[in-house]
């Protein structure tokens, strides 16, 4: 949330969440950006694709093959991160082209990065590349 604040981005929570979304316990966990950010659910992932109509979509996993940093993002680009414990289900990733599975690079056989540190590297390069511009206070 924080993260989306800061860039002017849209969180997209699809349901089932590994957390439960109240004010309370947003704060108590240090994430009262919400104000700030606009958070936007959706029952499944069919509800969140019937519903944006993502011209671009990229699936954030690392079983990607393409690094983040070698694609020309643009503004409504979509990025699709999973859960911090397990990631996307080889399911969904399988609907995915492949140049649309991006992967951070990470030392062999080390641990992945946390969800908050890998969206940030992802969302903080489409913001570069597109010169850190919002489009509606949101890109």
């Amino acid at each position: 949330m924080r993260l989306c604040a800061n860039t002017g981005s849209q969180l997209h929570l699809i349901h089932p969440l590994g957390f439960v979304l109240e004010d309370k316990q947003l704060r108590r966990a240090g994430l009262d950006y919400r104000e700030w950010a606009t958070v936007l659910q959706y029952a499944d992932f069919s509800s969140f694709i019937k519903e944006q109509k993502p011209k671009r979509l990229f699936a954030c996993s690392t079983k990607g093959t393409r690094c983040y940093d070698q694609v020309d993002y643009q503004v409504g680009d979509y990025f699709l991160f999973g859960p911090e414990t397990r990631g996307l289900s080889t399911t969904l990733l399988d609907t995915f082209p492949k140049e649309n599975v991006l992967r951070i690079p990470m030392v062999a056989g080390n641990r992945s990065l946390n969800l908050s540190n890998a969206a940030a590297i992802v969302v903080y390069e489409a913001w570069r590349q597109i010169g850190f511009v919002t489009v509606n206070d949101r890109f």
